[in-house]
């Protein structure tokens, strides 16, 4: 197996009273010792984690300073003017313009703009949820978010409580005629609750028309759970910025995008389920969800290049990667 990854070397020195983690990336092109790999991050989750919040409220100031999901994250009536162009994500030269029709399937505002929320769990549906009894622990937390409509039958693993839940256009071509046939979508969401559904219907042209037709299908048969869109420049700004510390992909996953929204919206966060390999702590082989084995599109992502962030992000005490049992 061949990565195209950040070269991370842990030093940890662990004792009740003191964790202390240097952290050495460099990039390069080679194979991956997994063995190694697993071995060094299972000594460093074993160390004690330490919040940081000076390097958490800086990370908060600067997510906010280049792309406010405070106020920028979803397309609202209060960032969204009727009559005005919005610029696709991945090619700024197509847009499309808000007519009325578009503008009244706008929120007039982002719901948690007025201020901080408390202890947010995002729960990234990686493999290694199953058999990690995190259920109740994620539950407990006071904002769930999970990502493209990952089931919550697994409670004992992964919960069931959603406060967001994204969902990826390409998911909606399995629902034949939603116009006609809405029950069969209407019946899988119900699983989430009054969750809110978040699609991103600007990033590529493609992804508009099934992204409106949820909206459509579901807000007569559920009218209490919202489905909002994802703001496109918001999007673009964020891709930008991490890629501005050395992050280089094609795109932001969908579960990094939501992680850098909780450490601008919320008090505190913990990740789970994000785990880019196919062999566990213990080296033991799991699949790449812990609901089926389909791996993301080639090219796209760079998943290994992600959790290595994630993980830098840990050892700063700016948020908690949960790995393992619970």
């Amino acid at each position: 197996m061949r990565y195209s990854i950040f070269l991370v070397l842990f030093i940890v020195v662990c004792s009740t009273s003191l964790l202390s983690v240097t952290l050495i990336w460099k990039y390069y092109h080679k194979s991956i010792n997994m063995r190694t790999l697993t071995l060094d991050i299972r000594q460093l989750m074993n160390c004690p984690h330490r919040p940081n919040i000076i390097q958490r409220e800086l990370y908060r100031v600067i997510l906010r300073s280049c792309c406010n999901a405070t106020g920028e994250m979803i397309l609202t009536n209060q960032n969204t003017k009727l009559g005005q162009k919005i610029h696709y994500e991945t090619n700024q030269k197509l847009f499309k313009t808000v007519d009325k029709n578009l503008d009244s399937m706008l929120p007039k505002a982002l719901p948690w703009s007025k201020g901080l929320l408390g202890h947010c769990a995002v729960e990234g549906s990686g493999g290694i949820l199953q058999n990690s009894s995190c259920g109740a622990e994620i539950d407990s937390a006071d904002f769930i978010i999970r990502l493209n409509l990952s089931p919550v039958t697994n409670s004992k693993d992964v919960g069931n409580k959603t406060h967001l839940m994204t969902i990826n256009p390409s998911q909606i071509s399995g629902y034949y005629n939603l116009e006609k046939v809405p029950q069969l979508l209407a019946n899988r969401v119900a699983a989430y609750g009054n969750a809110s559904l978040l699609l991103p219907a600007f990033s590529y042209q493609i992804c508009t028309r099934p992204s409106l037709d949820v909206y459509h299908a579901l807000r007569p048969l559920r009218p209490n759970q919202k489905v909002v869109f994802f703001n496109p420049n918001f999007m673009l700004n964020l891709g930008k910025k991490w890629k501005g510390q050395g992050l280089k992909e094609q795109r932001l996953s969908s579960g990094l995008i939501l992680v850098s929204v909780a450490m601008e919206l919320c008090k505190e966060v913990h990740i789970y389920g994000f785990w880019p390999f196919s062999l566990d702590l213990n080296h033991n082989p799991f699949p790449h969800h812990y609901y089926d084995n389909v791996g993301p599109k080639k090219g796209i992502h760079s998943m290994p290049d992600e959790f290595l962030l994630l993980l830098k992000l840990h050892t700063q005490g700016v948020l908690q990667l949960h790995l393992g049992r619970c």
